[in-house]
């Protein structure tokens, strides 16, 4: 069975740190690239990150760029997002999918208060 498990979200006051992990299983992780997305309410769905399958190449949103990181570990098919410097506009749900994309798990919670 395909998944797709995140984890990490919470509230944390501006300038905080989160880091989410991505948990995949069903598939070879290790073969896709790998992308978190983020979606705030009234908006859409939009990339925030990805990583090529080897880690060696990374795209970031231009508004979190040198705040978050992209990382990845195959041998325990986990996908992680270092999010520093959090901001209340980066309040969202966050989810993990490779490229192309499955199913959506049902990601994480990130509020950032103001």
């Amino acid at each position: 069975q395909i998944q797709l498990v995140e984890s990490g979200g919470g509230l944390v006051q501006p300038g905080g740190s989160l880091r989410l992990s991505c948990v995949a299983s069903g598939f070879t992780s290790k073969s896709y690239t790998m992308s978190w997305y983020r979606q705030a309410p009234g908006k859409e769905r939009e990339m925030v990150a990805l990583i090529t399958t080897t880690g060696d190449s990374t795209n970031f949103l231009n508004s979190v760029k040198g705040r978050f990181t992209i990382s990845r570990d195959n041998a325990k098919n986990t996908i992680y997002l270092q999010m520093n410097s959090l901001q209340p506009e980066d309040t969202a749900i966050y989810y993990c999918n490779r490229i192309p994309t499955l199913a959506w798990g049902q990601g994480t919670q990130v509020t950032g208060s103001a």
